[in-house]
């Protein structure tokens, strides 16, 4: 098992408009974890004033530049602070924060350089029919196309990951399509994967068929500009 302080274990946490989530979410990380980021993506709402309530390391975008881009900012500075495992935690109260042991836990066994929550392991998210059996799977078929890993899960941003797989995993997809392309990093840096059962709990069902396009769109300009 490797040796890892707890206290080197960083939540980093994307916020964009979470004004009525981010203060619960928070609250709860803190009853387990001390080191909590969360970086504000330009919200237009008061998620920043929240945020500002608590005892946690604050980044702030200038402008809205998407998901990946304040995954990017928010595993940065947990490097910069001395971090030896990162967890992406999502800011809307869907992810479980009694779930994070289990995403850590091959990490710390020395078994895996980063983990992936995955959905469908063992069927306990509830999800909608059309997620579950249409535009999951398409985008697992994405994932593989453009990643060359298949795994069981599509787009779950609950991950965790050493500090090896956070300096080898720069990402440049701003919004949605940065999932895939941490798929393409493990790939290409030869890191050490697996997936574990988590539960997630949805209030509402994220990105529609649209959103699924614009994933496909931005990773197709992305190979065509390499």
């Amino acid at each position: 098992m490797e040796n890892m302080d707890s206290n080197k274990i960083f939540v980093v946490i994307p916020a964009y408009n979470e004004e009525k989530n981010i203060g619960n979410v928070i609250e709860g990380l803190l009853k387990v974890y001390n080191n909590v980021i969360a970086v504000d993506d330009c919200s237009t709402d008061l998620t920043r004033e929240v945020l500002k309530r608590y005892p946690i390391r604050l980044a702030s975008h200038i402008v809205n530049l998407g998901q990946g881009a304040a995954l990017q900012t928010g595993d940065e500075l947990a490097l910069k602070l001395g971090a030896d495992i990162i967890v992406h935690f999502d800011a809307d109260g869907q992810h479980r924060v009694d779930q994070i042991e289990k995403l850590i836990s091959p990490i710390r066994d020395g078994r895996a350089d980063i983990v992936f929550g995955s959905r469908f392991i063992d069927n306990q998210s509830a999800l909608p029919w059309a997620k579950r059996h249409i535009l999951l799977p398409i985008g697992r078929i994405v994932n593989w196309l453009f990643s060359g890993l298949k795994l069981t899960d599509a787009h779950n941003g609950y991950r965790a990951m050493n500090r090896k797989a956070a300096e080898k995993i720069i990402l440049t997809q701003n919004r949605m399509a940065h999932a895939t392309e941490i798929l393409g990093l493990v790939k290409k840096n030869k890191l050490r994967y697996t997936e574990v059962p988590v539960v997630v709990e949805y209030k509402e069902f994220g990105q529609g068929f649209l959103g699924g396009l614009k994933i496909v769109r931005d990773l197709i300009l992305k190979s065509i500009t390499k």
